[in-house]
């Protein structure tokens, strides 16, 4: 029989314990670096003061890149010029346009001229006008036209 676990008891349980298999590096094979002109440089070897010899490709040194020719006219020169054209050939069509919306405008407040005209005089025209027959006022069962009583 199993004695009963206390509660402040710690429990025992079954421990695993892992262990990393260590990575070896691989050794890699050394670069030799291809030359431009594809053709392999000669071996060099040297012999140090304490006798050992260290054997190497020949590096040669680094060429300067030939110097570009600057242009006579300067690129800063030729794009102000060119944003100059621009501006000029902007500025004629805002000159264009400026005019185009004021005869628009122009246009637009001749047709409400134009129109109040023409409404006004059909108002003025039923208002004050003779037409085919008088006015009709009904009072009290009698009528009145034009003045002359129908009864």
């Amino acid at each position: 029989m199993h004695p009963e676990p206390q509660p402040n008891a710690p429990v025992e349980r079954a421990v695993t314990v892992h262990h990393p298999t260590p990575i070896v590096p691989l050794q890699a094979a050394p670069l030799v670096p291809a030359q431009a002109n594809g053709h392999v440089a000669a071996v060099q070897s040297i012999v140090l003061p304490d006798g050992r010899v260290v054997t190497g490709y020949a590096i040669e040194p680094a060429k300067p890149e030939p110097a570009t020719v600057k242009p006579a006219v300067s690129r800063t020169a030729v794009n102000i010029a060119l944003g100059g054209i621009g501006f000029g050939a902007i500025c004629g069509g805002l000159l264009l346009l400026t005019t185009f919306i004021t005869a628009l405008a122009a246009l637009v407040q001749q047709l409400i001229i134009l129109a109040a005209v023409i409404f006004g005089g059909f108002i003025a025209a039923q208002v004050l006008g003779h037409g085919r027959g008088g006015n009709t006022f009904n009072i009290r069962k009698a009528v009145f036209k034009r003045n002359h009583f129908h009864g």
